[in-house]
C-alpha cells in the first residue's frame, strides 16, 4: 500500500496542534490535532460536552486553550492580545448557536454590526452590503423587521448574513440546524454549500446532526475522549477501523 500524499503547507488554513483544555476537573481536550484545508467544509462531530464548540471559540480567541497551538495561515492566535485578534476576526465569520441576534436592533442593523465594527463606510455602501448579504440568504426585504418578528429559520439565516457581512475567508457554524424544522434544515444546509461554491469560503461546522453533516461536508472529524478519533469523508468514516467511529455513525456509541 502506497504512503498517503502529504498535504502541502499552503493547503492548510486552520490547524489545531496538541490543543489541551480543562474545565475544573474535566479534561475536555487532551491533545487535539486537526487540519482544515483551504476552501473545504469540515464538520466536527461528537457527543454533547465533548468540546466541539470550544474549538470554534479557541479559533477566534473567545477562549484560550491551556496548551497547544491554534493556527490560522500559520499564525498562532493563542498568545494574541485582544487588539491583535481584531485582524483575525475580520477574516472569520461565526454563526452562533441560536443565531445570537441583538433583540434591540433591526435585521439590517444586526447584519451591519460587524461592518461598523471593522470598517469605515458611508451609509449607501453599508445599506448595499447589507442588502447583498440578505439577498444571498433569501431574506432581502426584511431589513426593517425586528428579531421578534422572525421565525427560527429566519433568525438563523439573518445570523448567517451577519456572519458573512465582512466577506470572511472562514465561516464557523455552531450547531447551525439545531431547533429547526426539516424544511429550514435543508435551507441552511444549502446555504452552507452555496457559500463554499459562490464565495470559496472555508467552513468549519460543529453539529450533532449526522444527516446534515453528510450533506454539507467534504470531510468530517469525530471527537472522542478529548482527541480526534478519525478524519475523512463520509465513506471513509463509515469503513473506519476505529470501533467508536463506526458505532457513533450508526447511533450506537456509548460515552
Amino acid at each position: 500500500m502506497s504512503e498517503p500524499v502529504q498535504e502541502r503547507r499552503d493547503d492548510i488554513i486552520i490547524r489545531f496542534r496538541d490543543v489541551r483544555k480543562t474545565f475544573g476537573d474535566k479534561k475536555v481536550h487532551r491533545g487535539i490535532d486537526l487540519s482544515v484545508r483551504r476552501g473545504e467544509t469540515l464538520t466536527i462531530l461528537g457527543g454533547s460536552g465533548t468540546g466541539k464548540s470550544v474549538l470554534l471559540k479557541e479559533l477566534i480567541g473567545l477562549m484560550k486553550p491551556d496548551a497547544g497551538e491554534v493556527l490560522i495561515d500559520g499564525t498562532d492566535v493563542v498568545p494574541m492580545k485582544e487588539q491583535d485578534l481584531l485582524a483575525i476576526r475580520r477574516r472569520v465569520g461565526m454563526l452562533f448557536q441560536g443565531a445570537a441576534l441583538f433583540d434591540s436592533l433591526t435585521v439590517a442593523e444586526n447584519v451591519a454590526y460587524p461592518l461598523l465594527e471593522h470598517f469605515d463606510m458611508d451609509d449607501e455602501t453599508l445599506a448595499e452590503k447589507v442588502r447583498d448579504k440578505l439577498e444571498l440568504v433569501g431574506l432581502d426585504g426584511t431589513q426593517d423587521l425586528m428579531p421578534e418578528d422572525l421565525s427560527g429559520g429566519m433568525k438563523k439565516r439573518v445570523g448567517l448574513a451577519r456572519a458573512i457581512s465582512t466577506d470572511p475567508e472562514i465561516v464557523l457554524y455552531d450547531e447551525p440546524t439545531t431547533g429547526l424544522d426539516p424544511t429550514n434544515v435543508k435551507k441552511i444546509n444549502r446555504l452552507i454549500r452555496k457559500l463554499q461554491e459562490v464565495q470559496g469560503v472555508t467552513s468549519l461546522v460543529v453539529t450533532h446532526d449526522l444527516k446534515s453533516a453528510f450533506s454539507v461536508s467534504d470531510r468530517m472529524a469525530v471527537l472522542h475522549a478529548g482527541r480526534i478519533a478519525a478524519v475523512g469523508t463520509g465513506a471513509e468514516l463509515e469503513s473506519s477501523e476505529v470501533d467508536f467511529v463506526r458505532q457513533f455513525l450508526a447511533g450506537e456509541a456509548e460515552y
